[in-house]
Parts: C-alpha cells; sequence; structure tokens
C-alpha cells in the first residue's frame, strides 16, 4: 500500500515560515514529488516540484520564498515556505508520480492535504 504523509502546516503570522514534510512510503521509486495547494471552491494548483536528478520548478507567485528540495533515501520531500503572506494559506497536498514495483504501472498519488493559515 502507498502512503504519502504529510506534515508541517499551521498558522504563522505573514513574513513568518514554515517547513512542511511529506514521506512516501510503499514505493520503489519515484519520477517526481511536489506540493500543491487548494483554496475551497479553486482548483488544486502545483506550488513546487522537484524530479528525481533534483531538478526544481515553481510558480511564479512563490519563487524566491520557496524552496522544495528532498532526500531520496528517506523519499521524503519537503517544502521551505518563508515571507509567508496571506494569500498563501490553502490546504497542501504532497504529490509522488511513482512506481510500486512489478505488476504495477507509474501512477500519482496523493498525500492527504495539510492546512496552511497565514494571518497578517
Amino acid at each position: 500500500q502507498v502512503r504519502l504523509v504529510e506534515s508541517g502546516g499551521g498558522l504563522v503570522q505573514a513574513e513568518g515560515s514554515l517547513r512542511l514534510s511529506c514521506t512516501a512510503s510503499g514505493i520503489i521509486s519515484f519520477n517526481f514529488m511536489g506540493w500543491y495547494r487548494q483554496t475551497p471552491g479553486k482548483q488544486r494548483d502545483m506550488v513546487a516540484h522537484i524530479t528525481s536528478d533534483g531538478s526544481t520548478n515553481y510558480t511564479d507567485s512563490v519563487k524566491g520564498r520557496f524552496t522544495i528540495s528532498r532526500d531520496n533515501a528517506e523519499n521524503t520531500v519537503y517544502l521551505q515556505m518563508n515571507s509567508l503572506k496571506p494569500e498563501d494559506t490553502a490546504v497542501y497536498y504532497c504529490k509522488a508520480y511513482a512506481w510500486r514495483g512489478p505488476g504495477y504501472t507509474w501512477k500519482d498519488y496523493w498525500g492527504q492535504g495539510t492546512q496552511v493559515t497565514v494571518f497578517s
């Protein structure tokens, strides 16, 4: 069974920082892992993702403030969020494009989400 478990969300004042973590289990290999966020009534949007070779990509609104990194040995991806703004408030979801092993195909897996609330 594949599980992506997120942690690190919470309530923070504007200009503060949070670090999100997502650890994957039940996965043999993954191509990329990323963070998405969603607010009520809106679609889920990509925030940042990182590939197996370490290449990163960020949505424009977080460039220079957020940093994604990964620990391949631990199947864990992190999102360091600095200079947070109220508009960063959302539920943040971890996603992995991964392979469970023989007999399975590559597919997307999602975590359960963690709430980030930034107040001014």
